[in-house]
């Protein structure tokens, strides 16, 4: 264990170095929108599908509920790598995925995250390696075949607030969480190391588990995300979540060769907050997740 751990702070103190030395101003001309740093020099870009009007049982779904596509960077040594998810109807699936794989990308996964959606949704998965501002303009040309804003939007002042008690579902779930476009979001990354291809994804890059918690009123929220988990973990964790009323709407992976194999649980639910946040906590005690992060 302690070789892994050494290997692994060697990986993120290379991938540091070489972020210091990229130019992200390029990046951010080729995507049309500001990055933004995260931990051990990765760059996170949000792409949201905020022209796209969808209903889940009656519930007006916000962009950075389940609708938020994004692209990571990760650069190490004279290389980049790329990973994302892109949001996307039924009809701009095949052309998208068409102009990615002429410009050498990667389409390392494509299904639902949600059911019963009032406009057919679906996450396309892309990875790929390179120069980043060469990577960045291969997305964006993929997704001008596609209706996905391709600016930013101006910055709100201030997000819409969030009515509910978060304190109360940060103490529940054992986490810190943070208001993004009205909907409280938690990010809550594997204990162990996980690499691919030799370089460290760590879960900006998209190996965290996402929790998600729209207000719908009176105390309750909507609730979706996913559960990054080993094999051992997918049947304990289905059934914490089934036995606590939240409804299990997808299983799959995002990539194609990573280390330890992960799977990817999607959930929803709409109930009174606390609630779904003790059955959420009862399924992350169940997973190898990082404590108070």
């Amino acid at each position: 264990m302690m070789r892994t751990l050494s290997v692994f702070a060697a990986i993120l103190i290379s991938t540091t170095a070489a972020a210091a030395e990229t130019d992200w101003s390029k990046v951010d001309q080729a995507l049309g929108r500001k990055g933004a740093e995260q931990a051990g020099g990765i760059h996170r870009y949000g792409i949201p599908r905020s022209d796209l009007k969808v209903t889940v049982d009656g519930v007006a779904i916000k962009p950075s509920f389940a609708l938020g596509g994004w692209l990571a960077f990760e650069p190490m040594g004279s290389d980049t790598m790329v990973m994302g998810d892109l949001v996307l109807t039924d009809t701009e699936i095949n052309p998208v995925m068409k102009k990615l794989l002429e410009d050498g990308l990667e389409v390392s996964a494509i299904h639902n995250h949600l059911l019963r959606t009032s406009v057919p949704v679906f996450y396309m998965h892309v990875g790929g390696h390179g120069d980043p501002a060469k990577l960045a303009e291969s997305v964006r040309a993929a997704l001008s075949m596609s209706k996905t804003p391709l600016t930013q939007a101006p910055a709100a002042s201030a997000p819409p607030a969030v009515d509910l008690d978060t304190a109360a579902l940060e103490k529940t779930l054992g986490a810190k969480g943070n208001n993004n476009g009205g909907v409280y979001q938690f990010g809550i990354p594997r204990a162990e190391a996980i690499t691919e291809g030799g370089m460290a994804v760590p879960a900006p890059m998209g190996t965290g588990t996402a929790i998600n918690f729209q207000p719908t009123g009176g105390g309750k929220a909507a609730i979706t995300g996913d559960f990054v988990l080993l094999g051992s973990e997918v049947t304990p964790v289905m059934k914490a979540l089934r036995q606590n009323g939240i409804e299990v709407t997808a299983l799959h992976s995002h990539m194609v060769d990573e280390t330890p194999r992960l799977y990817f649980m999607h959930f929803w639910a709409n109930d009174d907050a606390q609630k779904l946040a003790q059955g959420l906590r009862a399924a992350l005690d169940l997973a190898n997740v990082k404590r108070g992060s």
